[in-house]
């Protein structure tokens, strides 16, 4: 048998040194290792005599015909002159066989070039033009899958079939028990199957009843990387260890899979090889699909949010004779923006800057009632413009810039980079995920809460209590949005987590806090900042995913998530929680009424009665009383309407001086007018007067009052989240963001007090000053003495006192 042919490349060391590449095929046929060496004189002539041998072998098997036609052909002029020597070592057919290779680069043609110059003129090639792009090539091929996907969804459960019932273990296996039975009349296909330790090119059977190739192949377990003519097939146990594994580790992406898989087989990892998988895998998940679909239709499971209204057994499921809770169903909601997606772009082409998107369209789209679509999203956008209009509107109990997510010009900058900058999740009391919303190419607007919360009240009706961070802004936005009146109608109601409660203002906690909210007991509404701290391992594998396999990925590990993770911990997380609920009423029985009867408390309704009077002071630092307001700014009118007429009255050089002194007295006198409509003056004040004199001292005590105001709210804030920080049963996380936020205050308590000191310091009489290690060193509201000076006097109060 014929060795195989060498391709010899002359190397720039010397002229009598060849470099010899040795074939890529063996005699079968099967790729092998290259093998290269370089050939020196004596070498080089055993070479030549090789040649000179299969030359001469090759003409004795030539008829007399067949030598004179290779004669003639040797003396056409097409040949270029100094090429006879070389023809000898070409041998055409085993090029095109594979049994010798030949260097070839990127752009391609090298074959027809070196035909063309061996051959000349007698060498015509009609070539034909391929206008198709990978954009094309994509697109068809997933259209072409998804016509055969109801015949492959067939096969793949008569695999599942068959495997259970003859209990094979693997693709092989089944193969070689196949071979040692009887064989049928049956046609065949070659192609290479890939499994997690071996790859081998076999003969797969195509039987008759098979409607395509592609379903064939499924029938016996393999999941091919072409619809119409595959080549390559990926074993179902292959791929169903890739998809166990990356949903228990996100980090395990296609490329480290299949490079493990190079590596058992010993072969070169080429990035071909990834994507001939994604292909297989992306096809695998889509008949995975199709299959609970079939499954969930045989129950009669497929009805519209079926799978909302069943998420979770605990929050969903209704008993017999079960007592009405206050909230039918408790929720938690917060956006995420770590898992983004970067947006490929193309580059202008005059200058540098970033052209329209690049991203190949693939055609597919996700099924899945998990995820909001971006229409569905978009509706609410017109409330954004809703709720800015009423943005400057006083809000009694808003934070509002307090949280940088409520300001989306930080990631303004990001919009040039990502397309989808996070997710926004809704996530029940139990961790079962819900609802998601991708956000897109913006921070963590109102449309996707809004969007989220219209889907949830579709969907489970009244009284849902929704967890959010900026719970106390959403819910004025909600209020003020198209869908404020079904909210209100169904009794919604918004609630800030106990995470990030005690960064907002002391008010805002009294009135959305969930420990002060009766009906939610020990629950602290932060499940999604538990749900995102185990779904931060999937970002590195979808920072440059496309728009389909990132929405695959997340979804996937949700529903791993909840099934795998949540479903099986749900019992240990009722009886944990019940037993800390009872350990609180154990504990509480036995201590409360001891404390009750040392501080002189009869009823426990007098606990409830110390919230409404510090919510009612608190509501009262907020604004300044409007009838000194209306004093004050009368007292100021007053003032200018004199100062006017003696202007006027001295305004008599000039003409234009005495008739702008003029258009400003009768302005201020107007202003004067309206004034004393509004506050019923029937005399008009003088100086002399005591309400001017009265409203002279408010002025002068305003700029103190509002700079004790502030002092106080801060002071007063600190004291609240140190009780919290040392109460027995706060969370290690807890402890570290209300240090954080002490901090936070701490500094501005510095700034606060170093504007009192300076107008304290010039009141008349002074006022008493404070210094740092005093304000530092108050551990109860009773301490702070100027707590008298305030507009309403609350140190003798018994919740202060206490």
């Amino acid at each position: 048998m014929r060795k195989p042919q060498t391709v010899r490349v002359r190397t720039k060391l010397s002229l009598r040194s060849i470099r010899h590449v040795g074939s890529s095929r063996d005699k079968s046929g099967l790729p092998v290792v290259h093998a290269s060496k370089v050939l020196k004189h004596r070498a080089l002539v055993q070479q030549a005599a090789t040649c000179k041998e299969r030359r001469e072998v090759r003409l004795q098997a030539m008829t007399a015909d067949e030598r004179r036609a290779l004669e003639n052909l040797r003396l056409s002029p097409a040949f270029l002159p100094g090429t006879d020597e070389d023809l000898d070592d070409f041998g055409f057919g085993e090029i095109l066989n594979g049994a010798d290779t030949l260097p070839i680069s990127h752009a391609g043609g090298e074959f027809d070039d070196l035909a063309r110059g061996v051959l000349g003129d007698v060498w015509k090639v009609v070539r034909r033009v391929d206008n198709r792009t990978r954009r094309d090539r994509v697109l068809r091929r997933n259209i072409a899958f998804s016509e055969q996907i109801p015949a492959m969804t067939e096969a793949y459960l008569e695999w599942c079939l068959e495997k259970s019932q003859m209990g094979f273990r693997s693709f092989f296996n089944r193969l070689r028990s196949e071979e040692s039975g009887t064989n049928e009349a049956v046609d065949k296909w070659s192609m290479t199957i890939v499994d997690v330790f071996f790859a081998e090119k076999v003969m797969l059977k195509i039987s008759s009843t098979d409607s395509t190739v592609a379903s064939a192949l499924v029938r016996q377990g393999i999941l091919p990387c072409s619809p119409i003519s595959p080549v390559v097939g990926i074993t179902t146990e292959a791929l169903e260890i890739y998809r166990v594994a990356h949903l228990r580790c996100p980090h395990l992406s296609i490329q480290a899979f299949v490079k493990t898989i190079c590596d058992l087989h010993g072969v070169d990892f080429h990035r071909h090889l990834s994507h001939q998988f994604s292909i297989s895998f992306d096809l695998y998940l889509e008949i995975r699909q199709n299959t609970d679909a079939m499954v969930m239709e045989s129950l009669g499971r497929d009805s519209p949010h079926w799978r909302l209204r069943h998420a979770c057994p605990a929050c969903t499921y209704v008993l017999t004779n079960e007592e009405d809770l206050t909230f039918t169903m408790l929720y938690a909601m917060d956006g995420k923006d770590s898992l983004k997606r970067v947006l490929r772009r193309s580059l202008a082409d005059k200058d540098d800057t970033l052209g329209a998107s690049s991203e190949v369209p693939t055609g597919q789209s996700l099924k899945s009632d998990r995820y909001l679509s971006r229409n569905f999203v978009d509706n609410f956008t017109r409330d954004l413009v809703c709720t800015s209009s009423d943005k400057d509107a006083p809000v009694d109990d808003s934070c509002e810039g307090r949280w940088e997510n409520m300001d989306t010009a930080r990631t303004n900058k990001a919009w040039g980079i990502y397309d989808e900058t996070g997710i926004f999740v809704a996530v029940c009391r139990h961790g079962f995920c819900l609802l998601i919303a991708d956000m897109v190419q913006s921070g963590e607007l109102t449309k996707y809460p809004l969007a989220v919360v219209a889907k949830l009240l579709d969907v489970f009706g009244g009284n849902l209590g929704g967890g959010y961070d900026i719970g106390c802004q959403f819910k004025t936005t909600l209020n003020s949005s198209t869908l404020g009146p079904l909210a209100r109608s169904l009794n919604h109601t918004c609630l800030v987590g106990a995470f990030h409660g005690h960064a907002h203002r002391r008010l805002c906690q009294l009135v959305s806090l969930t420990t002060y909210i009766k009906g939610l007991g020990i629950e602290d509404l932060e499940t999604c900042e538990r749900t995102f701290s185990k779904s931060n391992s999937l970002t590195s594998s979808l920072r440059y995913a496309s728009v389909f396999h990132r929405q695959q990925s997340i979804d996937s590990y949700f529903e791993h998530n909840d099934n795998f993770e949540v479903y099986a911990n749900l019992s240990n997380f009722l009886y944990s929680n019940y037993r800390q609920a009872i350990d609180i009423l154990a504990d509480g029985n036995a201590v409360l009424p001891k404390l009750m009867q040392d501080i002189g408390v009869m009823d426990t309704s007098v606990f409830e009665l110390w919230l409404e009077e510090e919510k009612a002071y608190l509501k009262g630092l907020t604004r300044e009383p409007d009838e000194e307001t209306l004093q004050m700014e009368y007292w100021q009118r007053l003032v200018n309407l004199n100062a006017n007429a003696l202007a006027l009255q001295a305004a008599t050089a000039a003409e234009s001086a005495r008739r702008h002194a003029l258009e400003d007295y009768d302005k201020n006198m107007r202003l004067v007018q309206a004034l004393e409509c509004k506050l019923e003056i029937v005399t008009r004040w003088v100086p002399e007067d005591t309400e001017w004199q009265r409203a002279g001292r408010l002025m002068v005590n305003r700029k103190y009052q509002h700079a004790l105001d502030r002092l106080e709210g801060l002071i007063v804030a600190r004291i609240f989240e140190l009780m919290k920080m040392n109460r027995a049963g706060t969370g290690y996380k807890l402890r570290k963001h209300i240090a954080k936020a002490l901090q936070t205050h701490s500094v501005a308590i510095r700034s606060a007090l170093s504007t009192y000191n300076a107008v304290a310091s010039v009141m008349s009489p002074p006022r008493k000053t404070l210094k740092w290690e005093e304000v530092v060193d108050y551990a109860f509201l009773a301490d702070f003495d100027l707590l008298c000076d305030a507009r309403a006097d609350i140190s003798q109060s018994l919740c202060v006192g206490l």
